[in-house]
């Protein structure tokens, strides 16, 4: 990702509540806490009714997150989880996302996410309704 993050370079936007118990002895929100506003912005893009990501039988599983911490996010307030699509595989796709505080990037994340088959646990390809989804850089 590039170091000049903007909100709008987003498709999914959500936003989440911060908890006082979400912040450590600093003052500040505990890391901990960025991979689970990180979790609501990948569940509320890829989970939304009009998404055609899961099929009977399917589930999502996160093969891979990476977090870049880039400042403190603080209580009280809001945090605006941005994500987007970066590339679709056969049976996977890598998300970027971005964590915002008063319009100020405080983090940004990588992740990689598989579909798989519930009674296999192997992955599943996903379809091509999907996939054309996923690419669709329209704001949600």
């Amino acid at each position: 990702m590039t170091e000049d993050v903007q909100l709008e370079h987003y498709a999914f936007r959500t936003s989440d509540k911060i908890r006082y118990g979400d912040t450590d002895r600093q003052g500040h929100v505990n890391n901990a806490v960025f991979a689970t506003f990180l979790e609501l912005g990948r569940v509320e893009a890829l989970l939304s009714a009009a998404s055609p990501v899961l099929e009977p039988g399917t589930a999502l599983v996160i093969a891979r997150l990476v977090i870049d911490f880039k400042s403190e996010i603080t209580w009280p307030g809001e945090v605006v989880i941005a994500t987007r699509v970066a590339s679709v595989g056969r049976s996977s796709m890598k998300l970027e996302q971005g964590l915002f505080q008063h319009g100020r990037c405080a983090a940004t994340a990588e992740s990689v996410i598989v579909l798989t088959d519930e009674a296999t646990r192997r992955s599943r390809p996903l379809s091509a309704a999907a996939a054309v989804w996923l690419l669709d850089p329209a704001p949600r």
